[in-house]
């Protein structure tokens, strides 16, 4: 009986079980196409190095595997083929997780090919349409497409389909200080709160209203009159100490002051620097001074 010969030639099998190669195929060894959509063991696929999203709500998780375990999973992870019959996640990793907890030995995938800063770039947009996302994380991934996929802001606007001010807003919460940063990305206040919190120049101030907000649990509203309120009082500034002239100096502008039938100021810091100031009242006034000085 003459053994059947396989239907692939010997170098394209060769680029297919290659670990190097990003191209995948369908054949009796269980690959699968680029572009298909298959369900591949869980041990052959590893997370997204990239991945923006780093905090996962457990019960959450919890949550969501009960519900894989009744009803599996309905939208498919997005992988990309690392080699032969490696794969690594784009997008959907918080399915994978819960999946993972399900016990399941598989999961339904979305295959296709995609280099380091297009996988970059797909898991950032992916993350910014996520509903439960916050707006530090929103803000944080549109910075990072920015920065290191070398997109402009209104690439950036064609690509995640969002106005440029809707993007410049986002960006501007990066400005915040820290505290109030992480209250956004802990919920404690809305995106609304640090809007208002951003038109406060002094950084102490925006930590005093951001205190008040979460402890008293105020509104945006009540959060943007409490910034009027601060912005509309004005800043008194601290009176300066007077330095008092010397005794001696004192006799020596009165004397001074006789002299030139004017009243002489000497101003002196206490460093000893200073200057004597002569005041006169018309042309004829100077050069009546001028005259005296130079007897």
């Amino acid at each position: 009986m003459k053994t059947k010969k396989s239907a692939l030639g010997r170098g394209l099998s060769a680029i297919l079980e290659s670990p190097d190669t990003d191209i995948t195929s369908s054949d009796i060894s269980g690959n699968y196409v680029a572009g298909a959509i298959a369900n591949i063991p869980v041990e052959k696929i590893e997370t997204n190095p990239f991945q923006p999203r780093n905090r996962f709500e457990e019960k959450a998780l919890l949550e969501l595997a009960l519900s894989i375990k009744e009803q599996g999973i309905i939208q498919p992870v997005t992988v990309r083929k690392l080699g032969y019959d490696k794969y690594q996640l784009i997008s959907g990793e918080r399915r994978f997780r819960a999946a993972k907890i399900a016990g399941l030995d598989a999961v339904p995938a979305f295959i296709r090919v995609a280099n380091d800063q297009q996988m970059l770039e797909m898991a950032l947009i992916e993350n910014i349409h996520r509903e439960d996302l916050n707006s530090l994380d929103v803000a944080i991934s549109y910075q990072r497409l920015l920065d290191e996929c070398d997109l402009t802001k209104e690439m950036l606007s064609k690509r995640v389909g969002k106005d440029r001010s809707t993007i410049v807003n986002y960006i501007r919460l990066l400005r915040l200080p820290a505290p109030v940063q992480v209250a956004l990305r802990d919920n404690q206040i809305s995106m609304g709160h640090a809007r208002a919190l951003i038109n406060v120049e002094n950084e102490e101030e925006q930590i005093f209203i951001l205190e008040e907000a979460v402890k008293k649990q105020l509104s945006v509203r009540e959060v943007e009159r409490l910034v009027k309120d601060l912005s509309g009082k004005r800043k008194v500034k601290p009176k300066k100490q007077k330095y008092e002239l010397p005794d001696k100096f004192r006799e020596i502008r009165d004397e001074l002051t006789s002299r030139f039938e004017t009243k002489i100021d000497i101003k002196r810091n206490t460093k000893g620097r200073g200057n004597i100031v002569i005041p006169f009242k018309s042309d004829d006034d100077l050069q009546r001074i001028i005259n005296i000085l130079y007897k």
